[in-house]
C-alpha cells in the first residue's frame, strides 16, 4: 500500500508538473504571437527615446527671420525746414512721386495766380485730348505747343487755350489731377488759381501720364526740360548742372498792375519727385526777386 500511495504521488506530481509546463509555453506563444496583446504590450515597453530625439522634438521651431522693409532710394531733395528773408508772399510743397506724400510750408494750400505755369496743363490738355479722339496734331499747332513751353509764347498759349474749351480746361486739370485747392477765373488762362501743394500735384500728373497721356507725356516732359531764354529760372538753377538737364520745368511770372506786384510762380519735375513754388511781392522788387525765392527754397530742400 505504501508503495501504491508514492507511486500515486510521482504520478500526481509528475502530471501537475506537465500542466504547469504548458501554461508556461503557452505564455510564451501568446508573447510571440504576431497581433497578440500581450507581444503588442511588450514592444512597447521596449520602445525607448533617445535623449537627443526627444531634446529635438521639444525644442520649439525657430520663427521665420521677417523681411526687411524695402529702401526707397534718396531723392536729390528732401522734406526741410526752409528760411528765406524776402519781402512779399510765398509759399512752396514738394511732392513725393512714390509715395505721393507733400511736404511743404505751413500757407501751402494758399492760392496764387498762375501766369504762364498753367501753359503746361494747356499743353498737356490739348495733347491728350487729341490722342482721345485719334487725331494727329498738326504741324502748325505742334509748333505752338513747343514754343508755348520753351519760349512761354503768350499767343500761341491763347491760341491752344480757346482749341481747348478756355477755362473749362481747368475743370478738367482739377478732376484728373485730383486738386484740391484751385480754380479757374472767368476765361483767362493766366489768372488761374493754384497753389503750391497743387502745382506740385500738377507736376506729379504731368509726370505719371494722366495729364498728357500715354502717347504725349514723354514727348512733352522733354519740351519742358528743354524750356530756354527769359523763362529758364528758379528751382533746377539750384541743382548741378548734371542734374538740372533732366528736370522738366514751367515758369509763370507777370505783374499785376491793379495790385502793384509781382507774381512769379514756379513748377519741377524732377526723378521721383515734383515742387512748387508760389511768390507774390511789390512791383518794384522785378521778377528776379520772385525767381531767386524759388532757387532759395530748392536749395534748402536739395539733399
Amino acid at each position: 500500500m505504501a508503495g501504491k500511495r508514492q507511486t500515486g504521488r510521482w504520478v500526481f506530481w509528475l502530471l501537475g508538473g506537465t500542466a504547469l509546463l504548458g501554461l508556461v509555453l503557452a505564455g510564451l506563444g501568446l508573447r510571440t504571437l504576431p497581433g497578440s496583446p500581450i507581444a503588442a504590450e511588450a514592444a512597447s515597453r521596449k520602445q525607448t527615446v533617445s535623449p537627443s530625439a526627444s531634446a529635438a522634438a521639444d525644442k520649439p521651431k525657430p520663427s521665420p527671420t521677417p523681411s526687411p522693409s524695402p529702401t526707397l532710394k534718396p531723392l536729390a531733395v528732401q522734406p526741410a525746414e526752409v528760411n528765406i528773408d524776402a519781402s512779399g508772399w510765398w509759399s512752396w510743397a514738394l511732392l513725393d512721386r512714390r509715395t505721393g506724400k507733400v511736404y511743404g510750408s505751413s500757407n501751402m494750400t494758399q492760392t496764387n495766380t498762375t501766369a504762364s505755369l498753367i501753359k503746361s496743363w494747356i499743353a498737356a490738355d490739348y495733347l491728350r485730348r487729341a490722342a482721345e479722339k485719334g487725331q494727329t496734331p498738326t504741324d502748325a499747332r505742334m509748333q505752338q505747343v513747343t514754343i508755348m513751353i520753351r519760349d512761354s509764347d503768350n499767343q500761341a498759349a491763347q491760341s491752344l487755350w480757346e482749341a481747348i474749351g478756355g477755362s473749362a480746361s481747368i475743370g478738367r486739370l482739377i478732376k484728373t489731377c485730383k486738386l484740391t485747392d484751385s480754380s479757374a477765373y472767368k476765361n483767362m488762362w493766366s489768372n488761374t488759381r493754384l497753389s503750391a501743394r497743387d502745382t506740385a500735384r500738377l507736376g506729379a500728373c504731368i509726370a505719371d501720364g494722366r495729364a498728357a497721356g500715354k502717347t504725349w507725356t514723354k514727348w512733352l516732359i522733354n519740351e519742358m526740360r528743354a524750356v530756354r531764354g527769359v523763362g529758364d529760372f528758379g528751382i533746377r538753377k539750384a541743382f548741378p548742372v548734371a542734374t538740372a538737364k533732366d528736370i522738366a520745368i514751367k515758369n509763370g511770372w507777370v505783374t499785376r498792375d491793379a495790385l502793384g506786384e509781382w507774381h512769379v510762380n514756379c513748377l519741377a519735375i524732377g526723378d521721383g519727385w515734383t515742387m512748387g513754388v508760389m511768390t507774390r511781392y511789390p512791383a518794384s522788387l522785378g521778377y528776379t526777386h520772385g525767381a531767386e525765392i524759388c532757387q532759395s527754397v530748392a536749395e534748402q530742400l536739395k539733399r
